[in-house]
């Protein structure tokens, strides 16, 4: 029984059936880069600060549901980036919360164009994971009670960007931790294991008030298939964004995504599961809030890029 249960809790940690995915997947992820590459903290100027909801697999029992916050802003002329990432992820019994530092520098590329810029991005913090099995046991002598695990970590990026492409590699984080210690049995198949992420994308204007901004994130992991997000949206008068991504072998996405003022953006996503959980689920919401604003301290005379 202890096997048993302990072979479902590491099958409940890896969201994606077949692909062994163990971290979270945002569908609105282009809007907020700095959770795949630290790299990129300070490259919008200004403050910005972002929160997403997921609710992934609606009305399937334990499905996860994940809350992130980031925020980041340029400093020393913007050629220092400074950024923070926290977040908490419930699936089933598993309680995860993490919280990350992100620091980068910016090599401007090229003397006639400001914009084209080459980053380094380091980051480092935590992830605390509680795993209650006394909720999913009957028997008092086959709980394993409640589990803690406490994993630092580290990682590093680079991104590259000038007014209309944009390109990142990042490794966020470089140890493969532990998930599980129930016994010796488990603690090489309960693992952790990273992450690289490869983007990219650019904007191309077909209008005074049409913008086409098609991108990629290739997501590559050890003992893991590669991944992969295709995207396209059509951004209308630099106010509304309507787009849709497919994501391999599991969903295609409806985007959308509004700038109300020069402040405020919202943004909504629903994942149309194409995989087998399709028939036990109603897809996956995901709701954005974003923030930015000039601090005249530290930005005084800097430009801010565009939104889109």
């Amino acid at each position: 029984m202890k096997l048993l249960v302990s072979a479902l809790c590491v099958f409940l940690l890896f969201p994606l059936s077949g692909v062994a995915q163990q971290r979270p997947i945002q569908s609105l992820y282009m809007f907020d880069p700095l959770l795949i590459n630290p790299a990129f903290a300070g490259t919008q100027v200004q403050l910005s600060a972002t929160s997403i909801y997921r609710n992934q697999w609606v009305n399937f029992p334990g499905a996860p549901k994940t809350l992130t916050f980031s925020a980041h802003s340029g400093f020393k002329q913007n050629r220092v980036g400074l950024g923070i990432i926290a977040a908490k992820d419930q699936i089933g019994i598993h309680d995860e919360s993490s919280l990350y530092f992100a620091y980068s520098y910016k090599l401007p590329l090229s003397r006639f164009d400001k914009s084209t810029s080459l980053s380094f991005g380091v980051q480092g913090g935590f992830n605390a994971l509680r795993s209650d099995y006394t909720l999913t046991i009957s028997r008092e002598e086959d709980k394993f009670g409640v589990l803690r695990t406490f994993n630092p970590n580290f990682g590093a990026g680079l991104f590259f960007k000038n007014k209309k492409y944009y390109a990142g590699f990042s490794v966020p984080y470089m140890i493969n931790s532990e998930l599980l210690t129930v016994n010796s049995a488990f603690q090489s198949a309960a693992r952790r294991y990273r992450y690289y992420y490869l983007s990219g994308g650019f904007t191309q204007k077909l209008s005074n008030s049409v913008k086409l901004v098609p991108s990629t994130l290739i997501r590559f992991q050890d003992k893991a298939p590669v991944s992969f997000d295709l995207t396209l949206i059509t951004v209308l008068y630099d106010a509304v964004g309507i787009g849709v991504s497919y994501r391999l072998n599991d969903s295609v996405i409806g985007l959308f995504e509004l700038q109300l003022n020069d402040n405020f953006h919202v943004g909504y996503a629903y994942d149309l599961t194409s995989s087998d959980i399709r028939q036990y689920s109603n897809g996956t919401h995901e709701i954005m809030l974003n923030y930015r604003i000039k601090i005249t301290k530290f930005h005084q005379g800097l430009e801010c890029p565009a939104y889109w």
